[in-house]
């Protein structure tokens, strides 16, 4: 594999085509919102925003969210931590002209879960997840090295993506998964992941946009 081809993905529609690990794979296939399952794995989870902003989308992005030509996009990247730990890289793009009615709240959810707010979302459709293994030279790899102040990591490192459609906006959510989220135990047995009758009287509340906290949560779609 040539350096240049570990800084682009290659990505698969099928979680065989990267061979992950057991305990991997279901992290991976797992279509449920990872701040549910995270929050059911940790005694505190938080979301720490690394930045968003105006920038170029990575090289196999932009076709992804539907632009004709590699032209800036808004930007967003945060850390999903477990108890202090981070665990997964979210990296988000989409359309610098997308409105407030394709995707409202996005540019205010500080760090609130982005998560929390599409599964919440009626309108929001989640499209067919893929799957890639990242090296050191890929961007976000490189991102996640700053962001936890480490040199290097076991590669490859893990990563799912998939586009979000509400009406006519599509989003591209993609998740990079640090080594350490292999050896999370369940933290609380009794945290029902997306279960009927959710309260959102727990401490899940904090990370939703206050404007989705009516919204009833369904099953993931």
């Amino acid at each position: 594999m040539t350096a240049r081809s570990r800084t682009i993905a290659k990505w698969h529609d099928h979680a065989n085509g990267v061979d992950p690990s057991v305990n991997m794979r279901d992290w991976l296939t797992d279509r449920v919102s990872l701040t549910y399952k995270l929050m059911a794995h940790c005694q505190q989870f938080r979301i720490q925003r690394l930045h968003q902003q105006r920038a170029l989308p990575l090289a196999d992005e932009w076709r992804a969210i539907g632009l004709p030509r590699r032209i800036q996009v808004q930007e967003r990247d945060v850390l999903l931590r477990c108890d202090e730990h981070p665990m997964v890289l979210g990296h988000t793009v989409l359309a610098l002209d997308a409105t407030t009615t394709e995707w409202p709240f996005f540019g205010s959810l500080g760090e609130r879960s982005l998560g929390s707010t599409l599964f919440g979302d009626p309108l929001v459709e989640r499209g067919q997840l893929q799957y890639a293994r990242l090296y050191g030279n890929h961007p976000l790899v490189r991102r996640m090295r700053m962001a936890g102040g480490v040199d290097s990591f076991p590669y490859p490192l893990w990563a799912r993506r998939s586009a979000f459609r509400r009406k006519t906006g599509v989003m591209l959510v993609t998740e990079v998964f640090f080594p350490d989220i292999e050896q999370l135990q369940r933290a609380r047995p009794d945290f029902k992941v997306l279960s009927t009758g959710f309260s959102l009287a727990s401490d899940l509340s904090r990370h939703i946009h206050p404007a989705h906290q009516l919204l009833s949560f369904g099953a993931a779609r």
